[in-house]
């Protein structure tokens, strides 16, 4: 049996989960001298409330050696074999962890450990992939062969609602983010062979940019892999998120349209009202 592994940073929810039998290693967010694991026992709102009290983001950090050779150990005994996901590499070390505790374990025949340069479902999107052809039975081997083919084909973007917590996290200059907040201004971030960059900025409401950011996606929207598409966000209000999500169900495109709420890494770093729209290239 194969069994697909994704550290927190894929923003999958509890119940898509357990749909496709997905185990989550956590990463550590630090607010001060609190550590928290992600996505476990701290919520992005404890997080915006944090960095707004002390104005800098909390600093996250890879899964410890330790741990990470404890979580694929339990797998091992059962004799599976492990496909693994990480956050893109050049972001975090915990594609390095991961690949450590394969060889601490001597397991480095039954353990593939993926680098998807990507974040959040950017990352979701082939964990997916990988358990479906994994339930399919497809072997280890043409999994990943199959994942290592998707991940330049993965479109992660998100549009932030404030800047001031890139700013913060030392992504834009102070100028920059007074000059946002005042012109209201709302930069889409896009990932690009695993790195985040600055892309157009939209101008209004979060809800009006929101929508203009998808409605410019249209035309890769309509040659995406139709599977699924998925709308990740830490948007508190819902008319945002139910105005894209509208949006993509009147395209008539996608077999699913999947919400799910962003976890710390993105919330640390984006902030309050970020919203992304996530999918797989058509090939």
């Amino acid at each position: 049996m194969i069994k697909i592994i994704s550290d927190s940073t894929c923003d999958l929810s509890s119940d898509i989960l357990a749909r496709y039998g997905i185990s989550i290693l956590p990463l550590h967010i630090l607010l001060g001298e609190e550590e928290y694991s992600d996505s476990r026992n701290i919520t992005p709102d404890q997080i915006f409330a944090w960095s707004d009290k002390y104005k800098t983001t909390p600093k996250t950090s890879a899964p410890s050696l330790d741990e990470t050779v404890s979580f694929f150990r339990s797998f091992i005994k059962l004799d599976h074999e492990i496909i693994a996901f990480s956050i893109s590499e050049s972001m975090s070390s915990s594609n390095q962890v991961m690949h450590l505790a394969a060889q601490t374990l001597e397991a480095e025949d039954r353990i593939s450990v993926i680098d998807s340069k990507n974040l959040s479902t950017g990352i979701g999107l082939l964990v997916i992939e990988a358990a479906v052809m994994a339930a399919e039975g497809k072997s280890r081997a043409e999994i990943v062969s199959r994942i290592e083919h998707l991940v330049p084909l993965v479109r992660a973007s998100f549009v932030v609602d404030t800047l001031t917590f890139l700013h913060r996290g030392g992504r834009c200059s102070g100028l920059a983010a007074l000059a946002g907040s005042v012109l209201q201004l709302h930069p889409r971030i896009f990932v690009a062979d695993g790195t985040m960059s600055p892309g157009k900025k939209y101008r209004g409401s979060i809800g009006k940019a929101s929508l203009e950011y998808a409605k410019d996606m249209e035309e890769d929207l309509l040659h995406a892999k139709k599977d699924r598409v998925f709308v990740t966000h830490t948007q508190r209000d819902e008319n945002v998120v139910l105005s894209v999500k509208r949006y993509l169900e009147e395209l008539d495109y996608f077999d699913e349209i999947l919400t799910t709420h962003a976890g710390g890494v993105v919330s640390s770093h984006c902030g309050p009202g970020t919203l992304g729209v996530l999918f797989i290239a058509g090939e």
